[in-house]
């Protein structure tokens, strides 16, 4: 009976080898090597959210165009058809006709005019000559597309950041994969020595079963870290706007070096997204002017050509009409004061903002310094230790052999060794995190 639970146990312990191997094998097949500039660059080009910050950009720009009304004229062709017997409209349709004779003065024929038709063919233009205030919300509105140009550059920087931060987290779990793989070689052949010496009598059953859930447990383990590299694998095709499933396997890319603490350094002014809002605060002025400016006069010009007929098909008579018109708004129920005030008050909240959000990236620069002097002294600290933990298991081992130790302290050796690796790799990726996220937090721009 005690052999046959042996040997099933052994065949469980094979069974879950083999499923992860299967696994590693199907995920090899579909696996696609890829570098950092290679998935920048495919973001870049295909990610939905730069698509987005390009679109509104276009939509910013297309109602600055709009705004070449203010120097183009506009012209309105129709076609009229009436019939009247008014007394005054009668007469005049006539006189539009050039069709008035001797008898159309007649009092019984004024007063009581036959239905008369009139079909005028019109050509109206409009042109605009100066209006202050469209000049200047002509300006804003270019400030607008400023604003979005920004917004765009910044998206794109942030993406870059969010990429180099997915294909590390890509990296780490690759290193996962590794550390566990190790930890489960060594955990397998200290499991066989143990199932030898347990046949040979020579330790209890207690060490063998120790070892097994050993073993069980890193098997665990390194079938989720290999999910971890098909979820990270998933996220970074999604980045890149491609199809979920490819597998991607990180190039033997040199890590970054770690950037030198300076906790003094200041967030750049002419960061795109300060920038953005910078304009957007320039852009409230202009449309300030606009407001104030619509209290001047406007000049304008306007005309028209058209043909009157008494028949439908019929272009009798053309007349002409052309002029100037200076308008001059004098009240409007203090609307334009009011809407002046509300625009002071969003432009003063733009740079409340605007400074909220400096302060708030200098407080992000300031600790993401400390975190990555941090991350710097964790490396060095892991890496003793690593050395440490190495010469320790290597004695236990020795030991073990000898019979002077049990499995349960050779176990828990390997596990104090995989657990620092997996901390260094832990380490290096926040290293690597927090200098790419310094980079974003202190890029600059010379548009």
């Amino acid at each position: 009976m005690n052999s046959t639970k042996h040997f099933l146990r052994l065949l469980a312990l094979a069974v879950i080898a083999n499923i992860g191997l299967f696994s590693a094998a199907r995920a090899q097949q579909n696996a696609k090597n890829i570098s950092l500039n290679e998935a920048i660059t495919a973001v870049l080009a295909n990610n939905s959210n730069i698509q987005l910050a390009k679109l509104d950009g276009g939509i910013a720009a297309a109602n600055y165009r709009q705004t070449d009304a203010i120097f183009l004229p506009q012209a309105d062709l129709s076609y009229t058809a009436m019939s009247t017997n008014n007394q005054l409209n009668a007469f005049g349709f006539k006189l539009q006709q050039g069709a008035i004779t001797q008898n159309d003065f007649t009092p019984t024929l004024l007063n009581h005019p036959p239905a008369t038709n009139n079909f005028m063919a019109q050509l109206e233009v409009k042109q605009p000559l100066l209006n202050i205030d469209m000049l200047y919300m002509r300006k804003g509105t270019e400030k607008q597309t400023e604003v979005y140009r920004y917004k765009t550059q910044r998206t794109q920087e942030y993406m870059t950041f969010e990429t180099t931060k997915a294909y590390m987290q890509l990296q780490l779990a690759y290193k996962a994969v590794k550390v566990l793989t190790d930890a489960a070689s060594t955990a397998k052949s200290v499991y066989k020595y143990t199932d030898d010496r347990f046949k040979q009598g020579l330790i209890q059953k207690s060490d063998l079963l120790n070892a097994q859930v050993h073993v069980t447990s890193l098997e665990s383990s390194l079938a989720k870290a290999q999910s971890n590299i098909r979820n990270a694998s998933d996220y970074l095709s999604l980045l890149m706007g491609q199809p979920t499933g490819t597998i991607y396997e990180v190039s033997n890319e040199p890590q970054p070096s770690l950037l030198a603490t300076d906790s003094t350094q200041k967030v750049f002014a002419n960061r795109s997204d300060f920038m953005a809002m910078q304009k957007a605060i320039d852009a409230s002025g202009l449309m300030i002017k606009s407001s104030r400016m619509s209290y001047l006069p406007r000049l304008n010009a306007f005309g028209n050509y058209q043909y009157n007929d008494n028949h439908l098909t019929g272009f009798g008579t053309n007349a002409y009409m052309v002029g100037i018109q200076l308008s001059w708004n004098l009240f409007n129920g203090n609307k334009t004061k009011h809407v002046i005030a509300t625009q002071k008050l969003e432009r003063d909240k733009l740079a409340i903002q605007l400074a909220q959000q400096k302060d708030q990236s200098q407080l992000e620069l300031n600790k993401a310094y400390r975190d990555l002097s941090d991350a710097g002294f964790e490396i060095i600290q892991d890496k003793l230790a690593i050395d440490q933990a190495n010469e320790a298991l290597r004695i236990l081992q020795n030991r073990y052999q000898q019979g002077l130790v049990n499995t349960t302290d050779v176990l828990n050796a390997e596990t104090q060794l995989s657990q620092l690796k997996f901390s260094l790799a832990q380490a290096q990726f926040t290293a690597d995190v927090t200098s790419a996220y310094i980079q974003f937090l202190t890029t600059t721009t010379t548009k």
